[in-house]
Formats: C-alpha cells, sequence, structure tokens
C-alpha cells in the first residue's frame, strides 16, 4: 500500500506510547491520521503536532467506537489502516495471598472477563469495524488491496510471567484472531497482522527511571541486544513496515531485542 496524503489512518491509543509514535511516524509519511483515545489534553495535543484529528473514545463502548469512526471518516475518508494500541486490563496471579487477611484469594472471574472486554474483544471491535468500512472502499492499485489492520500483542502473549495470567493469555487471543481474520477478509484485499512488543519505554515503564533507578536498570540489562528497553520510534517504524509493504499478512512480529521473559 502507498503512504501518503491519499491514505487515511486510525490509531488508537494515539495520546501516548506505541500509539503516539505510529501516529507521527504515519504523519511524516503524509498520512492523514485520526487519533481514539480517552485523554482529551494529551490527544488534541499529538493530534494539533501531526496534523491531524483527536476524537475522544471508550474502546469498551460500541457506541463510543462507532462514534469516533463515523468522525474519523467524516474528516478523513475512509481509514486505510487501523493500528489498534490501546487496551484497558487489570493483573493479579490465578491464586495468591490476600495481604490484609493472609487467606487465599483468586483472581476473579469479573477482572478476569474485564481484561478481556479491555484487550480481546476490544480488538475485535475495532478490527472488525474498520474491516467493514474498508470492504466498502474501492480497491487500491494492482493488488486490488483495501486496507490494513495492525493489532498490538505482546511478547507475555508467548512468555506470560507469574501475574499476567489475563493479560498473556489475552494478548495470545489478539494473536490468535490475526491468521482467521486474515483468511476472512482475504478475498476483500484486506490484510491483518499483530505487532509483539516486549519492554518498550513507554510511560508507565518511565516511572521506573525516577522511581526504582535500580529497577530501571535491571530492566535493560535483561534485554539480550541491544541492552536497553525498545524505543517506541521503533515500535512505529514496523507499524509503517507493514501498512506499506502489501506482501505481509497473517503475521505476529515479535519486536524485543530478543528477550525471552523469565517467570518473574
Amino acid at each position: 500500500m502507498e503512504l501518503g496524503s491519499a491514505t487515511s489512518a486510525i490509531v488508537t491509543g494515539g495520546a501516548s506510547g506505541l500509539g503516539r509514535a505510529s501516529a507521527q511516524a504515519l504523519a511524516a509519511k503524509g498520512v492523514k491520521v485520526a487519533i481514539f483515545d480517552l485523554n482529551e489534553e494529551a490527544g488534541a495535543e499529538v493530534a494539533a503536532s501531526i496534523g491531524g484529528t483527536f476524537h475522544k473514545v471508550d474502546i469498551l463502548d460500541e457506541d463510543s467506537v462507532e462514534a469516533g469512526f463515523a468522525a474519523a471518516r467524516a474528516a478523513h475518508g475512509q481509514e486505510r489502516v487501523l493500528v489498534h494500541c490501546a487496551m484497558v486490563a487489570k493483573g493479579g496471579k490465578t491464586v495468591s495471598r490476600d495481604k490484609e487477611t493472609g487467606a487465599w484469594k483468586r483472581l476473579s472471574t469479573q477482572d478476569y472477563a474485564f481484561s478481556a472486554e479491555g484487550i480481546l474483544v476490544a480488538s475485535y471491535r475495532v478490527a472488525s469495524i474498520a474491516a467493514l468500512g474498508m470492504a466498502a472502499s474501492d480497491p487500491l492499485g494492482e493488488d486490488g488491496e483495501r486496507g490494513a489492520i495492525i493489532l498490538t500483542s505482546s511478547a507475555a502473549a508467548q512468555d506470560g510471567q507469574v501475574g499476567q495470567v489475563a493479560y498473556g493469555s489475552l494478548k495470545a487471543g489478539v494473536n490468535g484472531l490475526v491468521l482467521p481474520m486474515a483468511r476472512d477478509l482475504m478475498d476483500l484485499g484486506i490484510r491483518v497482522n499483530s505487532i509483539m512488543p516486549g519492554i518498550f519505554a513507554t510511560p508507565p515503564m518511565l516511572r521506573f527511571k525516577d522511581f526504582n533507578a535500580k529497577m530501571w536498570d535491571a530492566l535493560n540489562a535483561s534485554v539480550p541486544f541491544p541492552k536497553r528497553l525498545g524505543r517506541p520510534e521503533e515500535f512505529a517504524s514496523l507499524v509503517v513496515e507493514i501498512a506499506g509493504n502489501s506482501y505481509l499478512n497473517a503475521q505476529g512480529f515479535r519486536i524485543d531485542g530478543a528477550i525471552r521473559m523469565p517467570p518473574r
């Protein structure tokens, strides 16, 4: 797919971190970018800086997401690229000690279900809504491509750690969406891929730098090479390559400096 001013993209979670870097990288190619996020101040700031638009969207709410897509399409036309970075989840071990009572407790079904909504269901929601719009659009180029969907999984999908039973299994579910969805959409010329980032220097991780310098150094040292956390712009570079390279389809791309997560 040719990325340029004739192409529109939607980036969820575009107010910060991996989403922000992805929005900036696509805009640098001339793509018209719409940012979906709950953080109005940061999202509007990023959108203004790249000449895009901001839309307050709650990925847990179907009506909110559909309204966001409608507003983005009204502003930029049908998106040809969807980059889904937003997520919400709750952590915890399957069974652990209650700190107050000392009794055994389990991660509640409700907390797991909330994580499923915020990771797996939300990924299907935004991908399927994007695909529906792409399906009705005119094909592009000699391959007849109509769009590219890029979902964000995680290295935890393959190396889930202690306390990541929800996060790890549901990010694995995101990878599980990719092949069947790509096959569902192959006759429409819509590609589907996922990215599995390792430990990246996003705002939550950067807090360790000031809060716990020893932990920050240990995180950097844990990466085989290069011995540092990933940079959001490196994730974004992969987003641009996947969006632009029409032969990349039905794949999960791991970007992690060769790290393999230990149990803890």
